[in-house]
């Protein structure tokens, strides 16, 4: 399984940004899918996460009501909708896939088994 993220960039703050995730190399569709990032000298965190079959999304704190996560009709793809961009969403961000990923560990990293090679958010003032 590949995971090719695309579409970070550079954007202003208060700005928007939106960035996709797509998986390669199976039929099926993972579980849940989601989105992580890691700002320089920071540890990964968790952003969103959509459960691919029933779309439910959820979301950290920092972003809820900013960004929104969400299933392409094509399969095994994602998006990452940035709104009301600050600076501290400067990032690399990360796609990652999981197969069996239970509610209670949704948020976090050793709940999924593939991952993407990241794409840079990058937000001035």
């Amino acid at each position: 399984v590949q995971l090719q993220a695309s579409g970070g960039g550079l954007a202003q703050a208060g700005g928007s940004l939106t960035i996709s995730c797509a998986a390669s190399g199976r039929t099926s569709s993972p579980n849940a899918m989601a989105w992580f990032r890691q700002a320089p000298g920071k540890e990964r965190e968790f952003v969103a996460a959509i459960r691919m079959a029933s779309r439910y999304a959820y979301y950290a704190d920092s972003v809820k009501g900013r960004f929104t996560i969400s299933r392409g009709n094509a399969k095994n793809t994602v998006y990452l909708q940035m709104n009301s961009l600050e600076i501290e969403d400067t990032a690399v961000y990360y796609c990652a896939a999981g197969d069996g990923v239970i509610l209670s560990s949704i948020g976090t990293d050793r709940a999924y088994d593939h991952w993407g090679q990241g794409t840079q958010v990058t937000v001035s003032s």
